[in-house]
């Protein structure tokens, strides 16, 4: 695209992504994404929502039906840009053959870094994502979360500016988790922009800045987790005594009643007030009085048009 230059504050900034297959199957149907530089950027949705795809256009290794837009500041596939991404695909293969070292060594000479760079980068990865000892050992002979840790050093060995990771945490132990967890969160201090698609909403909540919501091929809804859960706010207030003679009052101050819960919509704390002073003329006992907010999960949930209105506290859920 004539006149883009690489200071767009845009990572990635994707305008109208389309892509259609043989018989008509629309993946992509006008996608915008934007990505902020130096964030943790998460794209999340249902299986068959385009997530993937998406992914690959980005490393063109899908070619899209349409796309405008750039990613560091150049058009998409600029090999000058390329070079600059870390890449780690889902169920990636890796040769058996290679040892731990040797297959860090290979991808890296596949970007062009060099050898110096390469061998340096070697054993300071294998020592970060956990793998030291296990440099010199066969490949074939790594579990499946080994892989995934190699796969990781894998995409950082350039380096890169952009980190794009296609389910990072795959085959990984609740320890191995957080370890990525807070390899990622270093990565972003030190100005990396990072791009995670993943089903597991409960790493996504606790890492990233932004999110958007894939729904059969366009974005629902994107934005800091904030911007995403405004909407669901509610404090929950545990009551213990009979609520039958302040009924009315509470129903007047828009309070919602479940046996022995009320809720409360919404941040006004006036509110919040107005309805204990309530309770307590009322000589109801308050055993609690928590504020609530939906999970990652829940958006999604509605977004796509699932089930009924229960709010969790974030962080709380665990999406497999």
């Amino acid at each position: 695209m004539e006149g883009i230059t690489e200071m767009t504050n845009w990572a990635v900034d994707l305008i109208d992504v389309r892509k259609t297959y043989s018989k008509r199957i629309e993946a992509l149907r006008g996608v915008n994404v934007q990505v902020k530089r130096g964030e943790i950027f998460g794209l999340l949705g249902p299986n068959g929502a385009g997530k993937t795809t998406l992914v690959k256009i980005m490393m063109t290794i899908v070619r899209p039906t349409h796309v405008l837009g750039t990613i560091l500041g150049r058009p998409i596939g600029h090999r000058g840009k390329l070079a600059r991404i870390g890449y780690l695909p889902e169920s990636h293969r890796f040769p058996p053959y290679l040892t731990g070292a040797q297959l860090l060594d290979y991808y890296a000479a596949l970007a062009r870094v060099p050898r110096a760079t390469r061998r340096k980068n070697v054993d300071r990865l294998l020592d970060r994502v956990w793998l030291a000892q296990w440099g010199g050992t066969r490949i074939d002979k790594y579990s499946k979360g080994m892989l995934q840790r190699l796969g990781i050093a894998q995409a950082l060995m350039n380096d890169p500016e952009l980190l794009v990771l296609d389910e990072p945490t795959d085959g990984l132990d609740p320890v191995g988790r957080r370890d990525v967890r807070e390899l990622l969160l270093e990565l972003r201090d030190k100005g990396t922009t990072i791009f995670l698609n993943s089903h597991l909403l409960s790493e996504l909540e606790m890492v990233c800045d932004r999110v958007a919501i894939l729904v059969d091929g366009l974005v629902a809804r994107q934005g800091t987790l904030s911007e995403l859960t405004e909407h669901t706010v509610e404090y929950r207030i545990k009551v213990h005594g009979d609520l039958l003679p302040v009924v009315d009052k509470l129903k007047a101050l828009e309070a919602e009643l479940d046996g022995t819960i009320i809720s409360l919509a919404g941040h006004d704390a006036a509110k919040v007030n107005a309805v204990i002073d309530v309770l307590r003329g009322a000589n109801v006992l308050i055993e609690a009085i928590e504020p609530h907010r939906f999970s990652l999960e829940d958006i999604l949930v509605e977004v796509v048009g699932g089930g009924a209105r229960v709010a969790h506290p974030v962080g709380t859920q665990d999406a497999g």
